[in-house]
Protein backbone atom coordinates (compact mmCIF):
# COMPACT_ATOMS: atom_id res chain seq x y z
CA UNK A 1 0.00 0.00 0.00
CA UNK A 2 1.33 3.32 -0.83
CA UNK A 3 2.31 5.33 2.22
CA UNK A 4 0.73 8.65 3.94
CA UNK A 5 2.45 11.45 2.57
CA UNK A 6 6.31 11.07 4.42
CA UNK A 7 9.49 13.06 4.19
CA UNK A 8 13.05 12.10 5.12
CA UNK A 9 14.70 15.00 6.61
CA UNK A 10 16.46 13.48 9.10
CA UNK A 11 17.64 9.80 9.37
CA UNK A 12 15.33 9.46 12.16
CA UNK A 13 12.34 10.29 10.14
CA UNK A 14 12.18 6.05 9.23
CA UNK A 15 12.62 3.47 12.11
CA UNK A 16 14.99 0.40 11.79
CA UNK A 17 12.69 -1.49 10.21
CA UNK A 18 11.97 0.77 7.52
CA UNK A 19 15.98 1.26 6.67
CA UNK A 20 16.20 -2.54 6.70
CA UNK A 21 13.46 -2.14 4.17
CA UNK A 22 15.17 -0.03 2.08
CA UNK A 23 17.83 -2.08 2.11
CA UNK A 24 16.63 -5.39 0.83
CA UNK A 25 15.31 -2.81 -2.35
CA UNK A 26 18.38 -1.71 -2.38
CA UNK A 27 20.07 -5.16 -3.27
CA UNK A 28 16.94 -6.09 -5.37
CA UNK A 29 17.71 -2.81 -7.23
CA UNK A 30 21.37 -2.96 -7.50
CA UNK A 31 20.99 -5.93 -9.10
CA UNK A 32 18.72 -5.38 -11.87
CA UNK A 33 21.10 -2.21 -12.74
CA UNK A 34 24.02 -4.51 -12.59
CA UNK A 35 22.22 -7.11 -14.99
CA UNK A 36 20.97 -4.03 -17.18
CA UNK A 37 17.65 -5.12 -16.15
CA UNK A 38 15.00 -1.90 -16.70
CA UNK A 39 12.90 -1.06 -13.96
CA UNK A 40 10.40 1.49 -14.32
CA UNK A 41 8.25 2.02 -11.03
CA UNK A 42 8.47 5.65 -11.31
CA UNK A 43 7.58 5.97 -15.06
CA UNK A 44 5.06 9.83 -15.36
CA UNK A 45 6.55 10.73 -11.94
CA UNK A 46 8.87 13.91 -11.38
CA UNK A 47 11.44 14.72 -9.08
CA UNK A 48 12.27 18.32 -8.53
CA UNK A 49 15.47 19.04 -6.90
CA UNK A 50 16.14 22.22 -5.83
CA UNK A 51 19.61 23.03 -5.41
CA UNK A 52 21.23 26.16 -3.28
CA UNK A 53 24.66 24.79 -2.27
CA UNK A 54 26.68 23.38 -5.27
CA UNK A 55 26.78 19.10 -5.77
CA UNK A 56 28.53 16.89 -8.13
CA UNK A 57 27.30 13.59 -6.64
CA UNK A 58 23.93 14.32 -5.14
CA UNK A 59 22.80 15.83 -8.53
CA UNK A 60 23.92 12.83 -10.58
CA UNK A 61 22.78 9.94 -8.61
CA UNK A 62 19.02 11.47 -8.31
CA UNK A 63 18.81 12.70 -11.66
CA UNK A 64 20.14 9.63 -13.39
CA UNK A 65 17.99 7.35 -10.44
CA UNK A 66 15.00 9.17 -11.61
CA UNK A 67 15.83 8.21 -15.23
CA UNK A 68 16.54 4.61 -14.52
CA UNK A 69 13.16 4.34 -12.37
CA UNK A 70 11.50 5.88 -15.47
CA UNK A 71 10.56 9.33 -14.13
CA UNK A 72 11.82 12.39 -14.74
CA UNK A 73 13.84 14.79 -12.77
CA UNK A 74 14.30 19.05 -12.93
CA UNK A 75 16.72 20.88 -11.78
CA UNK A 76 16.08 23.94 -9.82
CA UNK A 77 19.22 26.53 -8.71
CA UNK A 78 17.90 28.91 -6.35
CA UNK A 79 20.00 31.67 -8.32
CA UNK A 80 17.86 31.15 -11.17
CA UNK A 81 14.41 30.71 -9.63
CA UNK A 82 12.28 33.02 -7.48
CA UNK A 83 13.20 31.45 -4.43
CA UNK A 84 16.79 33.46 -5.51
CA UNK A 85 14.83 36.44 -5.56
CA UNK A 86 13.61 36.28 -2.05
CA UNK A 87 9.99 34.32 -2.13
CA UNK A 88 9.13 32.89 0.44
CA UNK A 89 9.85 29.25 0.69
CA UNK A 90 6.29 28.37 1.73
CA UNK A 91 5.01 29.91 -1.06
CA UNK A 92 7.29 28.11 -2.93
CA UNK A 93 6.33 24.77 -1.61
CA UNK A 94 2.74 25.08 -2.39
CA UNK A 95 3.67 25.54 -6.43
CA UNK A 96 6.46 23.54 -6.94
CA UNK A 97 4.60 20.94 -5.40
CA UNK A 98 1.56 20.67 -7.37
CA UNK A 99 3.77 20.21 -10.46
CA UNK A 100 5.53 17.09 -8.96
CA UNK A 101 5.49 14.00 -7.10
CA UNK A 102 8.71 14.47 -4.88
CA UNK A 103 11.17 17.01 -3.87
CA UNK A 104 14.87 17.27 -2.92
CA UNK A 105 16.12 19.74 -1.09
CA UNK A 106 20.43 20.38 -1.27
CA UNK A 107 20.54 23.84 1.03
CA UNK A 108 22.15 25.20 4.60
CA UNK A 109 19.57 25.72 7.50
CA UNK A 110 17.69 22.91 8.47
CA UNK A 111 14.95 25.51 9.05
CA UNK A 112 14.45 25.56 4.98
CA UNK A 113 13.68 22.30 4.16
CA UNK A 114 11.34 21.72 7.18
CA UNK A 115 9.44 24.74 6.32
CA UNK A 116 9.26 23.26 2.70
CA UNK A 117 8.06 19.80 3.71
CA UNK A 118 5.47 21.53 6.33
CA UNK A 119 3.63 23.53 3.50
CA UNK A 120 4.34 20.74 0.60
CA UNK A 121 1.55 18.27 -0.74
CA UNK A 122 4.59 15.53 -1.37
CA UNK A 123 7.52 13.75 0.38
CA UNK A 124 10.49 16.31 0.42
CA UNK A 125 14.01 14.88 0.71
CA UNK A 126 16.74 16.59 2.54
CA UNK A 127 19.62 16.12 -0.12
CA UNK A 128 21.97 17.99 2.32
CA UNK A 129 21.81 21.06 4.69
CA UNK A 130 24.01 22.47 7.54
CA UNK A 131 22.66 19.86 9.82
CA UNK A 132 22.61 16.57 8.57
CA UNK A 133 23.07 14.54 5.11
CA UNK A 134 20.85 11.52 5.91
CA UNK A 135 21.10 10.13 2.21
CA UNK A 136 24.47 10.30 2.31
CA UNK A 137 24.73 8.17 5.53
CA UNK A 138 21.88 5.70 4.45
CA UNK A 139 24.59 4.76 1.80
CA UNK A 140 27.17 4.76 4.04
CA UNK A 141 25.35 2.32 6.58
CA UNK A 142 24.19 0.03 3.19
CA UNK A 143 28.20 0.11 1.95
CA UNK A 144 29.29 -1.48 5.53
CA UNK A 145 26.68 -4.37 5.08
CA UNK A 146 27.28 -4.77 2.04
CA UNK A 147 31.12 -5.45 2.38
CA UNK A 148 31.23 -6.58 6.42
CA UNK A 149 27.50 -7.80 7.04
CA UNK A 150 24.98 -6.04 9.62
CA UNK A 151 26.43 -2.72 11.45
CA UNK A 152 24.56 -3.58 14.50
CA UNK A 153 27.08 -4.59 17.03
CA UNK A 154 30.13 -3.00 15.38
CA UNK A 155 32.18 0.30 16.78
CA UNK A 156 32.49 2.83 13.97
CA UNK A 157 35.21 5.81 14.00
CA UNK A 158 34.33 9.40 12.84
CA UNK A 159 37.49 11.34 13.17
CA UNK A 160 37.70 15.08 12.27
CA UNK A 161 34.82 17.88 12.35
CA UNK A 162 31.05 17.85 14.13
CA UNK A 163 29.60 18.44 10.89
CA UNK A 164 26.30 17.33 9.69
CA UNK A 165 27.85 13.86 8.92
CA UNK A 166 29.06 13.41 12.29
CA UNK A 167 25.18 14.15 13.66
CA UNK A 168 23.66 12.28 11.07
CA UNK A 169 26.05 9.21 12.03
CA UNK A 170 24.86 9.69 15.38
CA UNK A 171 21.36 9.08 14.46
CA UNK A 172 22.21 6.18 12.91
CA UNK A 173 24.22 4.40 15.91
CA UNK A 174 21.00 5.15 17.87
CA UNK A 175 18.48 3.54 15.39
CA UNK A 176 20.75 0.96 14.26
CA UNK A 177 22.44 -0.22 17.25
CA UNK A 178 26.23 0.00 17.28
CA UNK A 179 29.57 1.82 19.08
CA UNK A 180 30.17 5.33 17.55
CA UNK A 181 33.13 6.62 18.81
CA UNK A 182 34.03 10.57 18.05
CA UNK A 183 37.09 12.53 18.12
CA UNK A 184 36.90 16.20 16.93
CA UNK A 185 39.76 18.68 17.91
CA UNK A 186 38.93 21.16 21.01
CA UNK A 187 36.62 23.87 19.83
CA UNK A 188 34.73 21.88 17.34
CA UNK A 189 33.46 19.37 19.32
CA UNK A 190 29.95 18.10 19.07
CA UNK A 191 27.11 19.66 21.02
CA UNK A 192 25.48 17.41 23.48
CA UNK A 193 22.23 19.55 23.12
CA UNK A 194 22.19 18.19 19.57
CA UNK A 195 22.18 14.63 20.57
CA UNK A 196 18.88 12.86 21.82
CA UNK A 197 19.21 10.67 24.26
CA UNK A 198 18.33 7.44 22.66
CA UNK A 199 21.83 8.06 20.99
CA UNK A 200 23.89 8.82 23.95
CA UNK A 201 24.03 5.66 24.96
CA UNK A 202 25.50 4.28 21.49
CA UNK A 203 28.00 7.45 21.48
CA UNK A 204 31.40 7.65 23.09
CA UNK A 205 33.31 11.10 22.60
CA UNK A 206 37.31 10.41 22.43
CA UNK A 207 39.52 12.80 22.70
CA UNK A 208 42.41 11.22 20.74
CA UNK A 209 41.39 10.34 17.42
CA UNK A 210 44.18 7.36 17.64
CA UNK A 211 42.24 6.28 20.31
CA UNK A 212 38.91 6.39 18.73
CA UNK A 213 40.01 3.95 16.07
CA UNK A 214 41.32 1.38 18.04
CA UNK A 215 39.62 -2.15 17.44
CA UNK A 216 36.84 0.08 14.99
CA UNK A 217 35.09 -1.89 11.96
CA UNK A 218 34.79 1.43 9.98
CA UNK A 219 36.48 4.47 10.02
CA UNK A 220 34.87 7.76 8.77
CA UNK A 221 36.16 11.09 7.88
CA UNK A 222 35.06 14.10 6.00
CA UNK A 223 36.20 17.06 4.54
CA UNK A 224 38.06 19.88 7.77
CA UNK A 225 35.78 22.92 6.08
CA UNK A 226 32.30 22.46 4.97
CA UNK A 227 30.50 24.15 2.50
CA UNK A 228 29.14 27.80 4.15
CA UNK A 229 32.59 27.77 6.55
CA UNK A 230 35.36 28.54 3.97
CA UNK A 231 36.46 32.17 6.00
CA UNK A 232 37.29 29.63 8.89
CA UNK A 233 39.45 27.37 6.47
CA UNK A 234 42.97 28.42 7.79
CA UNK A 235 42.41 27.95 11.56
CA UNK A 236 40.73 25.12 10.92
CA UNK A 237 43.87 23.79 9.21
CA UNK A 238 45.55 24.13 12.02
CA UNK A 239 43.11 23.08 14.89
CA UNK A 240 43.01 19.49 12.65
CA UNK A 241 46.20 19.03 11.67
CA UNK A 242 46.40 15.79 14.39
CA UNK A 243 42.87 14.51 12.64
CA UNK A 244 44.24 13.33 9.61
CA UNK A 245 43.19 9.40 9.02
CA UNK A 246 46.36 8.21 7.52
CA UNK A 247 48.15 4.64 7.45
CA UNK A 248 49.24 4.70 11.18
CA UNK A 249 45.73 5.84 12.43
CA UNK A 250 44.37 2.95 10.40
CA UNK A 251 46.39 0.49 12.07
CA UNK A 252 44.84 0.87 15.37
CA UNK A 253 41.35 -0.47 13.68
CA UNK A 254 40.72 -3.78 13.24
CA UNK A 255 42.60 -5.37 9.90
CA UNK A 256 39.38 -5.99 8.00
CA UNK A 257 37.96 -2.19 8.81
CA UNK A 258 37.05 -0.06 5.77
CA UNK A 259 37.47 3.48 5.23
CA UNK A 260 34.77 5.88 4.11
CA UNK A 261 34.54 9.33 2.93
CA UNK A 262 31.47 10.93 1.67
CA UNK A 263 33.74 12.64 -0.72
CA UNK A 264 35.07 15.44 -2.29
CA UNK A 265 38.02 14.72 -0.62
CA UNK A 266 41.43 16.61 -0.23
CA UNK A 267 44.15 14.17 -0.07
CA UNK A 268 47.37 14.96 2.08
CA UNK A 269 45.03 17.01 4.76
CA UNK A 270 41.63 14.92 6.09
CA UNK A 271 42.75 12.01 4.65
CA UNK A 272 46.34 10.70 3.33
CA UNK A 273 46.50 9.24 -0.01
CA UNK A 274 47.78 5.92 1.07
CA UNK A 275 44.58 5.34 2.82
CA UNK A 276 41.50 6.59 0.60
CA UNK A 277 43.82 5.19 -2.26
CA UNK A 278 44.38 1.80 -0.26
CA UNK A 279 42.92 -1.76 -0.38
CA UNK A 280 40.52 -0.83 2.51
CA UNK A 281 39.04 2.29 1.31
CA UNK A 282 36.01 1.55 -0.23
CA UNK A 283 34.81 5.03 -1.30
CA UNK A 284 33.99 4.43 -4.69
CA UNK A 285 31.19 1.68 -3.85
CA UNK A 286 30.01 4.40 -1.29
CA UNK A 287 29.40 6.92 -3.99
CA UNK A 288 27.96 4.78 -6.01
CA UNK A 289 25.71 3.04 -3.54
CA UNK A 290 24.17 6.87 -3.74
CA UNK A 291 22.15 6.14 -6.73
CA UNK A 292 21.23 2.86 -5.80
CA UNK A 293 20.13 3.46 -2.17
CA UNK A 294 18.30 6.81 -3.49
CA UNK A 295 16.49 4.65 -6.09
CA UNK A 296 14.99 2.82 -3.03
CA UNK A 297 13.93 5.67 -1.03
CA UNK A 298 12.19 7.29 -4.47
CA UNK A 299 10.29 3.78 -4.58
CA UNK A 300 9.39 3.77 -0.70
CA UNK A 301 8.47 7.38 -0.37
CA UNK A 302 6.29 7.03 -3.78
CA UNK A 303 5.08 3.53 -3.50
CA UNK A 304 5.16 1.84 0.13
CA UNK A 305 6.55 -1.07 1.07
CA UNK A 306 7.20 -3.12 -2.33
Amino acid sequence: MPLARKHFLQLVDFDRTEIEHLFERTRVIKDLFKRYQPYHPLADRTLVMIFEKQSTRTRLSFEAGMHQMGGAAVFLNTRDSQLGRGEPVEDAAQVISRMCDLVMIRTFEQSIVERFAAHSRVPVINGLTNEYHPCQVLADLYTFEEHRGPIAGRTVAWVGDANNMAYTWIQAAGLMGFKLRVSTPPGYRIDPSRVAPRDTAHLEIVEDPMHACVNADLVSTDVWTSMGFEDESRDRMAAFADWQVDADMMRQARPEAVFMHCLPAHRGEEVSAEVIDGPQSVVWDEAENRLHVQKALLEYLMLGHL
